[in-house]
């Protein structure tokens, strides 16, 4: 099973020729979530290669424009190449009624049914749960309601060693027990050990999304221990008041969130356009927490 992001957008508010605006595509389990879609991100979705079509989740943070102002335009690209595949949208409440407006307006009749969620900003909430993965919302701090994200695969069940229960001769009624670690009974009343005839379980992966947010340590508990994290890095600490004025974040608060959560890895993004690269924000970041990348548009991380 698959479980990585592409990076269809670095920058924050304002594109440049190197960075787009905030989009990420995640492929996890053969589920295909798209989270936040900035201007251009149908473009970005091509150019890397992902397929429009299998979509079936966009998770929008906030109301800001570099977050959404892609949307309207990738769903009307789906009506076009004919989709009929119903879609889920996650966000605030106000985002249902300014794309349906928009659509509305522009006359455009749509092939398949948008259902909207509302995302409640109150508390950690999961908005999405099926055999496979979770994904949960949690609120973050800006000038605007917003949420993050963490997808999380469902603990994983044992994988039977074929050819070892094959010769056991078993009944296939000991398949569910094996699979969820138990040992099986036969009808004689002897008991088959799980350990003999299973795998080692592969670790359930994480992955979890902070953009926009000042620095704010509630949400540490909501991406404790995950995989990989994306944290918006905005700023380095030369620019520290103007972070705290726009509630961004430094390379330096990131940081310091990944090193408070324990997770594995940090990516950092949504960089001013204001910096030609990301190597102060790197430097800054590694003197706290060293296992960090800065990210490219296009860059494709396994989770």
């Amino acid at each position: 099973m698959n479980f990585e992001v592409t990076i269809l957008g670095s920058g924050s508010a304002l594109p440049t020729l190197r960075r787009n605006p905030t989009a990420q595509y995640i492929a996890c389990n053969d589920r295909h979530i798209l989270i936040d879609c900035g201007e251009g991100t149908q473009n970005q979705l091509r150019k890397f290669g992902v397929k429009i079509q299998k979509i079936n989740h966009i998770l929008i943070s906030h109301m800001h424009g570099d977050h959404f102002f892609g949307l309207v335009g990738l769903l009307s690209s789906m009506h076009l190449l004919g989709r009929d595949n119903g879609i889920t949208i996650y966000g605030p409440k106000e985002l249902e009624q300014i794309i349906r407006l928009q659509l509305e307006i522009g006359g455009a009749k749509m092939n398949f049914n948008m259902n909207f969620v509302v995302l409640d900003n109150s508390k950690p909430t999961v908005i999405f749960e099926d055999k496979m993965i979770e994904i949960h919302a949690f609120p973050m701090k800006h000038r605007i309601p917003v949420n993050g994200f963490r997808i999380q695969e469902k603990v994983k069940s044992f994988n039977i060693i074929g050819e070892v229960f094959k010769e056991s001769g078993l009944s296939l009624m000991a398949i569910p027990f094996f699979k969820k670690g138990e040992d099986f009974v036969d009808e004689e009343g002897k008991i088959h050990f799980a350990e003999d005839f299973v795998m080692a379980k592969k670790p359930s992966k994480s992955y979890g999304y902070c953009s926009d947010t000042a620095y704010f340590e509630p949400l540490i508990d909501s991406i404790k221990g995950v995989d990989l994290l994306y944290h918006e890095a905005t700023f380095v600490e030369k620019l520290a008041d103007r972070a705290k004025a726009t509630f961004h974040s430094t390379a330096k608060e990131a940081a310091t969130i990944a090193q408070k959560a324990n997770v594995k890895k940090l990516i950092l993004g949504h960089l001013s356009a204001r910096y030609d690269s990301g190597d102060d924000h790197l430097k800054e970041a590694q003197t706290i927490f060293e296992n960090t990348v800065i990210v490219e548009d296009g860059m494709v991380f396994q989770v």
